[in-house]
């Protein structure tokens, strides 16, 4: 048995002139569009959606800072909870605003060790340049 299944996102689009709106007033308006976008859907991931979906909006105007900031919103709203966003976060190595606090501290013990480490015998400082003159 085989097992067929095919997604579409379609749009169309049409201006029908009116008496307030009697014609077009540029000729960078196109006044009638039509989109269709097909793909086989039996194995299709939400990742590929997604990306689909991204074409498909790129079709219809939207900019891709939109719909990244879409997309986050599904992660990142009060309907989701704050461990499945802390999820996405460590797949995407994402800092959560609230712990951007903790990450400082970690940071400048991290940069005053190095800064021990760099300092040589009587507290000379080690060239890093690699230059030996």
């Amino acid at each position: 048995m085989t097992y067929n299944a095919e997604v579409q996102f379609k749009f169309d689009a049409t201006f029908t002139p009116s008496a307030f709106n009697p014609g077009f007033y540029t000729d960078d308006y196109v006044p009638e569009e039509h989109y269709l976008i097909t793909a086989p859907a039996a194995d299709l991931n939400a990742k590929q959606y997604f990306k689909l979906f991204e074409k498909f909006m790129l079709c219809v105007g939207m900019c891709p800072s939109s719909i990244r900031s879409g997309a986050m919103s599904l992660v990142f709203n009060d309907y989701v909870t704050e461990e499945e966003q802390r999820k996405i976060c460590k797949e995407y190595e994402i800092t959560m605003d609230e712990d951007l606090e903790e990450k400082f501290k970690e940071w400048k013990v991290r940069d005053e060790e190095w800064a021990r480490m760099k300092t040589g015998p009587m507290g000379t400082v080690i060239d890093e340049s690699g230059d030996d003159e």
